[in-house]
């Protein structure tokens, strides 16, 4: 009986945009980049997908025709130090080809679900990552029990900085620069 080497070195170094636009799709679909380091993303719960899924659709059915939805893609926001992010959502420009990575022009909003784990992250970190990339709208899920809370935030190109536009535990009812109604209620 044999035991196979795995050689993990690569994710102790940092990595370039051209090396990671040289990896397996399939590696990438499990990592972020931070300031060129590789960080191991979990995949999520069944219950997390769902929340995704329904405000994605949600979203998607009031942005028609003029923005679509995804969900767990890669964004880049910086080349160097290199910086992606997978958002559990993105609302992107219905006109952008649908390629591996959306470019970050097309971008309107970013949403992230947050999971343990992931606390700090959500809440502090990509939020002025996503305000530096310029995305317009960011929205937090935070999941108390079976019901999601969303807090949305609309970033301020003065300041560069996001302020808060709502908080919402039963219907998001906000706008994205078109009306979105979603029913938390309905996940």
């Amino acid at each position: 009986m044999s035991v196979e080497t795995v050689d993990y070195s690569w994710m102790h170094e940092q990595i370039s945009a051209e090396q990671y636009d040289a990896m397996p799709e399939e590696l990438c679909r499990n990592i972020e980049i931070v300031d060129g380091m590789v960080h191991m993303s979990p995949s999520p719960t069944p219950f997390h997908n769902d929340i995704g899924l329904h405000i994605a659709n949600g979203v998607r059915a009031a942005g028609k025709p003029a923005w679509r939805t995804t969900v767990d893609v890669d964004l880049r926001l910086r080349d160097i130090p290199l910086l992606n992010r997978q958002p559990d959502v993105i609302v992107y420009a219905a006109d952008t080809p649908r390629t591996r990575r959306i470019p970050l022009s097309a971008v309107l909003a970013v949403f992230e679900i947050v999971s343990p784990g992931s606390e700090s992250t959500d809440r502090m970190v990509k939020p002025l990552e996503y305000a530096a990339a310029g995305i317009q709208y960011y929205w937090r899920v935070e999941v108390r029990g079976d019901v999601p809370v969303v807090y949305t935030y609309s970033l301020n190109r003065e300041t560069g900085v996001y302020r808060s536009t709502g908080i919402f535990d039963g219907v998001v009812k906000t706008s994205l620069g078109f009306p979105v109604e979603i029913d938390l209620t309905d996940v």
